[in-house]
């Protein structure tokens, strides 16, 4: 239905003789598109991306059969089981849900294919131990970022960089941030070159034991710059670390749980965050023990290497990625993993097949170069508009703040009036609150959709920073003075949560059309990385210029943009098909722009008033002319009515 407005609006769109560059309709911007050198135009190289949404649909079962032994045969999985397998795979693969109408599956194999659907979380341990791997990377991470939160309160004095002058805020943000610079500018570039020489595995492995070595680096530094160095080596850890272990766990995972499996990152990152404040909180009454310059705050940083030694030594008890075994044309390593990581050959034989049929025609939608598939991330506005709506949610998840609580934390409790002590433990309430509100993520992302968890959360977050901040001119004598700050900070955990938390990487991920995903998350990896750097290099400085209130209320401002640039410019995905999404994003962001103003007036009328009024059109559903013929109506309509202010 979607596809079929689309077209309607690119029909009659093309008829006007006059039209601004922005709302050329894609059909027509594509008949001027000239033909890369490797042959197809971009409309065609988006029939593949939709392609692989179901590269298998329209064949009959006789065919799909022939494919799935055609392909054993290639593989060299001759054998009369094997080829069973693979002739029943591809059948099912191409439609999961007629298992039931193949009279040669085994009531075991029909038990176990209905399963899937009826108790999606019953699979072989083997998959459960991937996952937890994964979980152990997103808890390295974690850590990674927050043991530093601690030990800054004595490293920065025995460096020579606690006081409050210029220069030595700015080198304590420098050193803070300096892992986030190398992921930005370095790691996490690294990702696809290291995924292609070593692996899923392999990645894992190199990047936690960097992680490590790291780790135990920064325990031994006696100088600011000899931290900063130790702490931008750890960066080459958390970059590749980071894009890879989701895609592993996705590439491991069977359909029906592969959404939820991905989204434990987020969660299990922000149990990583609160381990690393309860490390701080452990090692802080070490005593020094004749350690040059202390030693609680080198336990402290040294502290995140165990987890990650942990991966290194667990991260080869489990089987590779088969996708990346297909990737180097290793079929029969890649059906011994995946026969690991489901109960019967049927199902192995089923998504090994229809992973190699998706990979053949990803070749496809490469086959244009690296170069030109930049170039189009700028030139066609379906990606284009894919690109705006993903870099808004990436930059506003540094900038709403969250992660000058999570590195800075006991700071702002200190410099709110309490022990250092108490600081740690109110910064370990914040992670215990991080943690612990991640986990309806699981049901909220899907039930209320990504714009609406983000136009919810972001007022609040707003509402709690200026909270926060103001709450420092309580006198410090009244008992409100510290609980109105620690309350303001945890209600904030709250609502970042379930909504900044989980969205971001979430909807960057579905945003773009396949051929052109891998450098659009690429691209959404570096912005989360660069801007992460940016907030911790300036935080310091910025709450010795502006003063706590000032700061708090720096970001609280920015809450209040990242609401309106996602009314604007961020259109919902939720449950969306590839050939949907085409037409969500293939609308002028001037009409995307618009709908966000008859939303607001939407709401306005109908909670504040109480009117009984129509929800407003989506835009990829209304006629060409809308926004100039309806949209005027609609405002002289709203003009006479109470609702007049909002507009």
């Amino acid at each position: 239905m979607a596809s079929e407005k689309k077209n309607d609006r690119s029909s009659s769109s093309a008829e006007q003789t006059e039209i601004e560059h922005d709302d050329v309709p894609r059909t027509a911007a594509l008949d001027g598109d000239k033909k890369q050198a490797t042959g197809g135009t971009t409309n065609e190289r988006l029939e593949v991306s939709k392609k692989l949404a179901n590269p298998l649909a329209g064949l009959s079962a006789e065919q799909l059969g022939a494919m799935g032994e055609d392909y054993a045969r290639l593989a060299g999985l001759t054998s009369d089981e094997d080829m069973r397998a693979f002739r029943l795979g591809a059948i099912i693969a191409g439609d999961h849900t007629q298992y039931d109408q193949i009279p040669e599956l085994t009531d075991r194999e029909r038990e176990v294919l209905e399963r899937e659907t009826t108790h999606k979380w019953s699979n072989p341990s083997m998959l459960y131990w991937v996952v937890a791997i994964c979980s152990l990377c997103a808890a390295v991470q974690g850590m990674d970022e927050t043991v530093v939160n601690g030990a800054q309160i004595f490293y920065k004095t025995m460096f020579g960089i606690g006081s409050k002058s210029q220069r030595d805020t700015w080198l304590v943000g420098l050193v803070n941030g300096a892992p986030y610079l190398c992921c930005a500018v370095i790691g996490c570039w690294l990702t696809d070159p290291m995924n292609r020489l070593f692996g899923r595995r392999g990645t894992i492995f190199i990047s936690c034991l960097i992680s490590a070595l790291a780790c135990f680096w920064q325990a031994f530094t006696n100088t600011w710059w000899h931290m900063f160095i130790a702490r931008f080596v750890l960066g080459f850890g958390i970059g590749p670390k980071s894009a890879t272990t989701p895609v592993f766990a996705a590439e491991c995972s069977p359909p029906k749980l592969r959404g939820a499996l991905v989204m434990q990152w987020q969660m299990w990152t922000a149990f990583g965050i609160m381990l690393g404040y309860i490390a701080d909180l452990a090692f802080y009454f070490v005593p020094d023990s004749g350690i040059e310059l202390g030693l609680n705050w080198r336990l402290m940083m040294g502290s995140a290497m165990i987890p990650a030694i942990v991966v290194c030594l667990l991260a080869y008890k489990c089987p590779e990625s088969p996708r990346w075994y297909l990737s180097k044309n290793r079929h029969r390593d890649a059906f011994d993993s995946v026969c690991q990581l489901r109960f019967e050959k049927v199902q192995a034989a089923r998504d090994l097949f229809y992973t190699h049929t998706l990979l053949e025609t990803e070749k496809q939608a490469m086959s244009i170069g690296t170069a030109n598939r930049i170039k189009e991330l700028f030139t066609i506005r379906r990606n284009r508009n894919a690109m705006v709506a993903s870099e808004i949610v990436m930059f506003m998840q540094q900038f709403c703040g969250v992660n000058i609580i999570a590195y800075f934390s006991s700071e702002i409790f200190v410099e709110a009036g309490y022990s250092d002590v108490s600081a740690l433990a109110a910064s370990l309430g914040f992670g215990v609150i991080n943690w612990l509100f991640a986990l309806p993520a699981f049901y909220t992302i899907d039930t209320f959709g990504r714009r609406n968890l983000l136009l919810t959360t972001f007022p609040l977050m707003s509402l709690f920073m200026f909270f926060t901040g103001y709450s420092f001119w309580i006198p410090e004598s009244s008992k409100a003075h510290i609980a109105c700050i620690a309350l303001g900070i945890y209600l904030f955990g709250m609502v970042y949560s379930p909504g900044e938390g989980p969205v971001p990487f979430t909807y960057s991920a579905e945003a773009y059309p396949l051929y052109i995903r891998p450098i659009g998350m690429s691209l959404a990896t570096a912005t989360t990385w660069l801007f992460n750097f940016i907030l911790a290099l300036t935080w310091p400085s910025m709450l010795n210029a502006f003063t706590p209130q000032g700061g708090f209320s720096w970001y609280a401002g920015w809450n209040i943009i990242g609401f309106f640039l996602v009314l604007f410019f961020v259109p919902e995905t939720k449950e969306k098909t590839l050939e949907e999404l085409d037409g969500v994003f293939d609308v002028p962001l001037r009409r995307q722009a618009a709908y966000g103003v008859r939303q607001a007036v939407y709401f306005w009328r109908r909670y504040i008033f109480r009117q009984s009024v129509d929800k407003p059109t989506l835009p990829h559903d209304e006629p060409a002319g809308f926004t100039k013929e309806k949209d005027a109506a609609l405002r002289e309509k709203v003009t006479d009515g109470p609702g007049a202010a909002a507009v």
